[in-house]
């Protein structure tokens, strides 16, 4: 059993305590002054605005730096190209802790098109170019230039992303770690306060942050490997080169026969299974005293089978019960990640959640609006974590897949916190929830089987029998929310794992009589099996079920609501003719879709993964012979998703008859109930024919369809 670390509350408190807690954390030498400081003992970087309230991440680790007794400052948004600005607070004395914001630098500055954004909602005034394109190297490199002697930590979503080698779609490229192009002294990956306090304190008594190797969650350059220690290569886990099928998902690592895990191999025959099968000497070895050798960066970098091998490995070592360090070759150092943070208790949960949070903006904004802040004003967080397992999602390679939830106490108070102390309260809560509305206290039946657990989902291919699925927690919580005095209404705007849902109808109920306010929405994603399978989300049997029950809750709550479903396009695995026959259900169903998002490959994703390797990694991977993922890739595959998607707007009319056509699928094309889109109008004609005489016929076809003279995408040629 994995041993639970000192309380995160219980440490002695730093002498600067005396100076009491900040009304806000200070953004200038004035507001030093005022709260009689010299100097800041951690300056926190950011590319955000300040706003102090728990949904944002500079508040949340400078509140928890606060109450362990240090004075923290806070840089929000600094001109990278101005060293003065990276001063403005003096030399911090620990410190500087360096974070791009609550999304990653990229992900904030471009669209899935690789546009620039015009806007950011983390900023003052919603006005783009608030920070800079990965903004955790450049806000390092700046922090160095100030003062050479000053450590720096970095953390936030931007680097626990980018911790090893990754694919960045920006540049179209496998890049280093964020620690190697950083130059920082040492990474944090996850929710990062347990780790952040540990390194606080231990910097406060001299000890050198280079030499806090120990630290869970956390990742740094080593020049030598430590000597006794054993190194497992991963290959001898997952080995590129062979297909071997796979055990039981629920088979232990305390299993140590190889007997036994052959009896486990004929057993699941057709299991969809989705394990390592480690060799006898990785199994018997100390977890505590082994680390696992990924391929060297200049390795995965040249072959992609090898990069698909490196996210297996990856995904399989993210539980804390049974993670091990994990090292990779960078050139002449190496990047040695340790195990992920053991999650914090309910406890040190609400301690981080009840911190003197002002839940407003800093002042030196004034009235400008903050988008991201409006979001969530009147909104409570109630758990950290998400064990769907989605490969499009990074919550995963974030928060982990155990579930951290608040107690229901400490919830209630933060209610009646927002009612009293947040301005413009009307009685609306905008929502309780967190990465998952409904996976509140939904943890492994067994703490032992939940240490051992090396699955990547606990509800794919099928829910696991050692999860519970009683939502009865959650329920009692909404209703003793709504009991609160002055509070209206409760609405629950998180997504809905309505697979989870229909496990227990009573939550169903209870959702859809008092917290759906006319619309839910929930994220299907899909209807083909084959992109589903890629997704790691369930068919649309269970959808069906949810939206029976929806409705049936709906009418005997005497209420008129409708389910408004997200679909993903051009996701790694969905084929043109997936895309067509997700057109044709969204049709059938009467769907509109106004909004579509274009997959978008995020760092370290699986699905990002297969996006770069045309390959599944959620199967053992090979030399040559690997199934092949189609992804697409090119601007006018990508444009042919999402019109399908928007099959009910003239404008992706012609792209989408073009396409058709092409896919034999013309008979589709009509004004009849089972066609998809209309034929070509007089006008659309008339139109033609003018471009036609303006600037040749093909160039005119180019232009009207969207698409290339002969389209041969990557799909044909497979």
């Amino acid at each position: 059993m994995t041993e639970q670390p000192k309380a995160i509350y219980s440490y002695r408190k730093y002498w600067a305590e005396c100076f009491g807690v900040a009304p806000f954390l200070p953004m200038t030498r004035a507001e030093m002054d005022q709260l009689g400081w010299d100097s800041c003992d951690i300056i926190v970087v950011t590319g955000d605005a300040y706003v102090d309230h728990p949904s944002f991440g500079m508040a949340v680790i400078g509140r928890v730096l606060e109450a362990q007794g240090f004075r923290v400052g806070i840089l929000a948004q600094p001109d990278w190209t101005d060293k003065a600005s990276f001063q403005a607070l003096g030399k911090p004395n620990l410190f500087f802790g360096v974070t791009a914001g609550n999304m990653d630098s990229m992900i904030n500055r471009y669209t899935a098109d690789k546009r620039y954004r015009h806007d950011d909602a983390y900023t003052a005034g919603n006005v783009s170019g608030k920070r800079p394109d990965r903004a955790v190297t450049v806000y390092t490199q700046k922090c160095k230039e100030a003062y050479s002697d000053v450590p720096v930590v970095i953390g936030g979503i931007e680097a626990s992303l980018r911790r090893l080698a990754h694919y960045d779609y920006w540049s179209d490229s496998l890049r280093r770690s964020v620690l190697s192009d950083s130059t920082a002294d040492i990474l944090l990956f996850g929710n990062a306060e347990r780790a952040l306090i540990d390194i606080a304190h231990r910097a406060a008594e001299g000890e050198s942050i280079r030499d806090m190797t120990d630290i869970r969650g956390t990742a740094f350059l080593r020049k030598q490997m430590p000597q006794d220690w054993e190194e497992i290569d991963s290959t001898r886990l997952d080995v590129p080169g062979r297909l071997i099928k796979k055990p039981n998902p629920y088979a232990m690592a305390d299993e140590t026969d190889k007997s036994e895990v052959a009896e486990s191999i004929q057993r699941n025959q057709g299991a969809e299974a989705i394990t390592l099968i480690p060799d006898l000497k990785a199994r018997k070895s100390d977890p505590q005293r082994s680390y696992i050798r990924l391929p060297a960066y200049e390795q995965v970098k040249k072959d992609m089978a090898l990069y698909a091998h490196q996210d297996r490995i990856f995904h399989k070592e993210t539980n804390p019960g049974n993670a091990r360090a994990l090292v990779q070759r960078h050139g002449r150092n190496d990047i040695w990640v340790n195990p992920p943070p053991i999650p914090l208790t309910t406890e040190e949960l609400d301690w981080v959640f009840e911190m003197p949070y002002q839940r407003v903006p800093h002042p030196c904004y004034g009235d400008a609006n903050i988008p991201a802040y409006e979001m969530i004003r009147f909104s409570v967080n109630i758990m950290r974590g998400c064990f769907g397992g989605c490969t499009f999602c990074s919550i995963t390679e974030h928060e982990g897949r155990m579930i951290q939830s608040r107690s229901e106490q400490s919830i209630l108070t933060e209610i009646e916190n927002i009612r009293d102390k947040t301005p413009g309260f009307t009685g609306m809560i905008s929502d309780l929830g967190g990465p998952t509305a409904n996976m509140y206290r939904l943890n492994c039946k067994s703490k032992e089987v939940e240490e051992n657990c090396r699955r990547l989902s606990c509800v794919y291919p099928t829910i696991c029998s050692n999860l519970n699925t009683d939502h009865s927690h959650t329920t009692q919580l909404y209703r003793k929310a709504r009991a609160i005095s002055g509070v209206k209404k409760i609405a629950i705007a998180s997504g809905l794992r309505y697979d989870l849902a229909v496990e227990d109808p009573e939550y169903v109920r209870e959702l859809v009589t008092h917290h759906v306010g006319g619309y839910l929405k929930i994220a299907p994603e899909h209807s083909e099996t084959g992109p589903l399978s890629k997704m790691m989300k369930p068919g649309m049997g269970t959808y069906d079920r949810f939206k029976a029950m929806f409705e049936r809750f709906s009418r005997e709550a005497g209420k008129e609501q409708y389910l408004i479903p997200y679909f993903i396009s051009a996701h790694p695995g969905s084929t043109d003719e997936d895309m067509m026959n997700l057109a044709l259900w969204l049709k059938q169903n009467k769907f509109r879709v106004d909004q579509v998002q274009n997959f978008y490959p995020s760092p370290m994703a699986t699905a990002s993964t297969m996006y770069i390797t045309e390959m599944n990694p959620l199967k053992p991977v090979k030399s040559a012979g690997n199934e092949f993922v189609f992804s697409a890739k090119t601007k006018e595959q990508r444009r042919l998703h999402k019109a399908f998607l928007r099959y009910h707007d003239p404008d992706n009319w012609p792209v989408l008859r073009q396409a058709l056509k092409r896919m034999g699928k013309a008979h589709l094309i009509g004004r009849g109930k089972m066609h998809l889109v209309p034929p070509e109008s007089g006008r659309e004609k008339d139109r033609l024919r003018q471009q036609t005489k303006r600037t040749g016929y093909q160039h005119a076809r180019t232009q009207h369809t969207g698409l290339p003279r002969n389209p041969k995408s990557r799909q044909s040629r497979h």
